[in-house]
């Protein structure tokens, strides 16, 4: 019997895990965050105030079995036409923060918010979590580490440059600081993170060129006013190749938007019954056309970008990196253009890493998650996305058994779920997680 659960991480998957042991009277919870502000992770905790969510608000309550859940939220605070409406990141975070606030004063000491990074794990009958001086024991513990940072892209080593020239952390407070009209600002990457952080620069008055540079040069497409269409009923092949056929069709008869929507209900059914190498081939070839139809932007914020484009403030260029060597001037970028020979030099004044977070266990310099992997207590999984789970959640080791009390959640458990990156996918996940450690998982997805 599970009488108390330790959560590592306090952002958007750990808060709800917590929150959804209380909602269905489950063990215990210790919940664990070394941020200054817990509940809001860093994609809604080190938001700018122009940055808005990539979907609208009728989608985005934090708990599954009540939908409306965020739009009540927003209307009791006086936001006109919430359901529909593309809200700012930071309110996101406010209503997060209130429901672990609320949690923590009505949990009556069934809920615990513990400061502190955790330094080591070690499972067994029980867990004991090293935090500091001190040890945390708990009957299972869940890791919820949210996203890690991006790797470093290919031709660079940041130990050759300076902190005030290469920004790895787009998110850093330093990243539109110091700059002139005259400078130029490299952006490495063309997705998400690129568009918030060229929309930072513009909100703090940066005037200078921005160039961003991918392999191949896309960019997330923008939210169309919503449409009805027959929807498919069945899940596709997930043979890389026929999906490919089968998914340019429908864009052909109801648009690109909508045909990666239609997939939705069944994407992770597909990846779960995909194979290694299917699953590869899907990675290899088609996920950049995926992310830019599947994570798009609010119309006001394309708009933006637009308008950045279109004044030739921003470029964005198809092409792989090369190298980077930083002189007194700033940092020269070598780099050839997609399907050209010739290479070209770029010099920037500040070069930052928008390539998106990456799981590979193999690569990260996460202290906890580097000695959990050398031991062999977690791996990673066979498309290196992030750490290896069953389809409960359950870690798995190196021996490929899975640990019985340590569970994974979130964007790092995405080699096993695929579209787990999202608001609506993670609710789904930490609620039927609680469900088990809470004994409820025989009851309905209804709720009890």
């Amino acid at each position: 019997m599970i009488g108390h659960v330790a959560i590592i991480g306090a952002g958007f998957s750990g808060t709800l895990q917590a929150i959804n042991l209380l909602r269905h009277q489950g063990p215990r919870a210790t919940l664990i965050e070394r941020a200054p502000v817990a509940g809001t992770g860093l994609a809604y905790g080190a938001a700018h105030p122009s940055h808005v969510l990539n979907v609208r608000a009728a989608n985005m309550s934090a708990f599954p079995d009540d939908p409306a859940h965020f739009v009540r939220w927003l209307e009791a605070r006086g936001v006109p036409g919430a359901a529909t409406a593309f809200i700012p990141r930071v309110t996101y975070g406010e209503y997060l923060r209130e429901l672990l606030e609320a949690a923590l004063r009505d949990a009556n000491g069934r809920l615990t918010l513990v400061r502190g990074e955790v330094t080591d794990l070690e499972p067994g009958d029980t867990v004991r979590i090293a935090l500091g001086d001190r040890t945390i024991e708990a009957d299972a513990a869940v890791l919820a580490v949210g996203n890690l940072p991006p790797h470093d892209p290919p031709g660079l080593d940041p130990a050759r440059l300076s902190a005030d020239r290469y920004s790895g952390d787009p998110w850093a407070p330093g990243v539109p600081e110091g700059l002139a009209d005259g400078d130029t600002v490299v952006v490495i990457g063309t997705g998400l993170t690129m568009v918030d952080v060229a929309l930072l620069l513009d909100a703090r008055g940066f005037r200078g060129r921005i160039v961003a540079v991918s392999r191949r040069g896309l960019l997330p497409r923008p939210h169309g006013p919503g449409s009805e269409w027959q929807r498919i009923d069945e899940r596709p092949d997930t043979v890389a190749s026929h999906l490919l056929h089968r998914v340019r069709a429908r864009a052909d008869a109801i648009g690109w938007c909508n045909a990666v929507d239609e997939l939705r209900p069944f994407t992770q059914g597909m990846w779960g019954n995909a194979s290694d190498e299917q699953r590869a081939r899907f990675l290899r070839h088609l996920r950049p056309w995926w992310d830019v139809h599947r994570h798009r932007l609010a119309p006001e914020v394309h708009a933006r970008l637009t308008a950045l484009i279109e004044r030739g403030q921003l470029e964005v260029i198809a092409g792989r990196t090369l190298d980077f060597v930083e002189g007194l001037a700033g940092i020269d970028l070598r780099f050839r253009r997609r399907g050209q020979d010739a290479v070209e030099t770029l010099r920037a004044r500040r070069i930052v890493n928008c390539t998106g977070p990456l799981g590979d266990l193999t690569r990260t310099t996460e202290p906890l998650l580097q000695r959990l992997a050398a031991r062999g207590l977690i791996r990673a999984d066979a498309a290196r996305l992030g750490i290896d789970v069953d389809n409960q959640g359950q870690t798995i080791a190196a021996s490929g058994v899975p640990n019985a009390n340590l569970y994974a959640l979130g964007p790092m458990t995405r080699g096993a779920f695929w579209e787990i990156v999202a608001v609506p996918d993670i609710r789904t996940q930490t609620w039927n997680v609680a469900r088990k450690l809470s004994n409820a998982h025989w009851v309905g997805g209804e709720g009890l």
